[in-house]
C-alpha cells in the first residue's frame, strides 16, 4: 500500500497513525508544533473514549490520570448532580497525544514535527515542500488547511469563542472538585471544570463573542466577569494560573459534521474536520478517536473517503444534533436556571442525557472497541485521586 499521509498529530492524527501503523501500512504523520503543547480540550475521557486508546494499548489511567465518577451542573446558586454510568478519566492533551505519538512511532509510522501544511491540491504544500499521497487524513483539529476548508454551513452553533487554562487549586478547593467535573452554565456560555494528572485542575470556557466583548476584550476582563459567579469563585479564587496566558480559539464550529459532497475521495477528515460536538457532553475526545479508527478501518479496506464521511455521520450526527439542540436551550436565560432546577428534582436525568449523547454499544462493536470497552468497565480504576 503507497503512503498515508496524516495531517497533524494531535489525538485523531496519532491514533489513526498507531492503527495503521500496526497493520504495517506506510504512514507519515505531519505536526506542525515542534514539541509537546498544550491544547484547547476539556480534557475528559469517556468510557468510550477510554476504550478506543486501550485498543491501541493506552492505558490512561497509567498515564495519572485522574478518577471522575460524577457531574454537578451549577448555574447562579442552584446546583445538581448525579453519578456518571462510567467512570471517567481526566488527562491533559499535552501528556495523551505524546503518549499516542510515540505509540504511532513505535509502530512504525514516521513523525516529522515542525511541518506546517500551507495547501492542500492534490498532494499537499508544505513548509518543506510538496507532497504527494494517494491517501491523506486531514486532522488538523479546529484549524483548517486552505484547499480543504470545512463547509461554513455546516455549522450548527457559530460565534463562539474557547478559552483553556490550568489551575493549582487550594487544598479545600482541589478536595471539593475531587472525581467531579463540573459545568458552570453563564449567561452566554459555560465552564467546565475537572482534575487532570499532577493535581492541576482543567478550566475550559466557552462565551458568545458578545461576552468577551463587554468584558473589555481581554482575558483579565473575563476572567473577572467570571470570579463574579459564586460557585467558579469559590472553585479558583485562591487557585494559581499555571498558563501565562490562557489557550484561544475563535468561532468554534459547534455542530459540525462533515457532508461535503464532490470532494475528492482519498481525503478523509478526522476529528475535528469531520464532526465537533458541544464540549460540555463530554464526548468530543470519544468521537476523535472513533473517527481516527472508522478511518484507519476505512483505509485499510480500500474504501473511499465518502463511504468513511457516511459511516461516520450515521454514528455521531443525532448525538452531536441533540447536544447542539441543547446547548442553544440552556445557554440563555432562564433556560439555565430552568434546566438546572429540573435536574435537581430528578438527578437521574443527567445520567441519561450523558447516555443520549454517547456512542452506542453497538457502533463501538461495529468499530473493534467494544471488547475493551467492556474490559475497562469490569475491573477497578487506578487512575490517580
Amino acid at each position: 500500500m503507497s503512503e498515508v499521509l496524516i495531517v497533524g498529530g494531535g489525538l485523531a492524527g496519532a491514533a489513526a497513525a498507531a492503527a495503521l501503523g500496526r497493520e504495517k501500512v506506510p504512514v507519515r504523520v505531519l505536526e506542525r508544533e515542534k514539541g509537546p503543547c498544550e491544547k484547547i480540550c476539556g480534557e475528559f475521557l469517556s468510557i468510550e473514549a477510554q476504550a478506543h486508546l486501550a485498543a491501541l494499548g493506552i492505558d490512561a489511567a497509567d498515564l495519572g490520570a485522574s478518577s471522575i465518577s460524577h457531574v454537578r451542573l451549577v448555574c447562579g446558586k442552584r446546583s445538581a448532580e448525579a453519578r456518571l454510568p462510567f467512570v471517567a478519566l481526566g488527562l491533559s492533551r499535552r501528556r495523551l497525544d505524546e503518549a499516542l505519538l510515540a505509540k504511532a512511532q513505535s509502530l512504525g509510522a514516521q513523525i516529522e514535527r515542525g511541518v506546517a501544511v500551507r495547501q492542500r491540491d492534490g498532494g499537499l504544500e508544505t513548509s518543506r515542500g510538496a507532497l504527494e499521497g494517494g491517501r491523506i487524513l486531514l486532522a488538523s483539529g479546529k484549524h483548517d488547511v486552505r484547499g480543504a476548508r470545512r463547509d461554513a454551513a455546516a455549522v450548527r452553533l457559530s460565534g463562539m469563542l474557547g478559552f483553556k487554562s490550568h489551575f493549582r487549586l487550594a487544598a479545600r478547593q482541589a478536595q471539593a472538585l475531587e472525581g467531579f467535573v463540573e459545568i458552570i452554565l453563564l449567561r452566554g456560555g459555560y465552564a467546565g471544570l475537572q482534575m487532570v494528572e499532577d493535581g492541576r485542575a482543567n478550566l475550559c470556557l466557552v462565551v458568545r463573542r458578545a461576552v468577551f466583548d463587554t468584558a473589555g476584550r481581554t482575558w483579565t476582563g473575563l476572567f473577572d466577569r467570571l470570579m463574579g459567579e459564586p460557585h467558579l469563585n469559590e472553585r479558583l479564587s485562591e487557585g494559581e494560573q499555571l498558563f501565562s496566558r490562557p489557550l484561544t480559539i475563535a468561532d468554534i464550529p459547534y455542530g459540525f459534521t462533515h457532508h461535503r459532497k464532490g470532494e475528492a475521495s482519498g481525503l478523509y477528515r478526522l476529528g475535528d474536520q469531520s464532526a465537533v460536538i458541544p464540549s460540555f457532553c463530554g464526548n468530543g475526545m470519544a468521537i476523535a478517536l472513533h473517527s481516527a479508527r472508522l478511518a484507519a478501518n476505512a483505509v485499510l479496506a480500500g474504501a473511499d473517503a465518502g463511504a468513511y464521511h457516511a459511516r461516520l455521520r450515521r454514528d455521531v450526527g443525532g448525538q452531536i444534533r441533540l447536544a447542539a439542540w441543547l446547548q442553544q436551550r440552556t445557554e440563555t436565560w432562564p433556560g439555565g436556571p430552568m434546566s438546572v432546577g429540573l435536574l435537581s428534582l430528578a438527578p437521574g436525568l443527567i445520567a441519561r442525557l450523558v447516555d443520549w449523547t454517547r456512542l452506542s454499544s453497538a457502533v463501538l462493536a461495529e468499530a473493534g472497541t467494544q471488547a475493551c470497552t467492556n474490559s475497562i468497565s469490569g475491573r477497578p480504576r487506578t487512575a490517580r485521586r
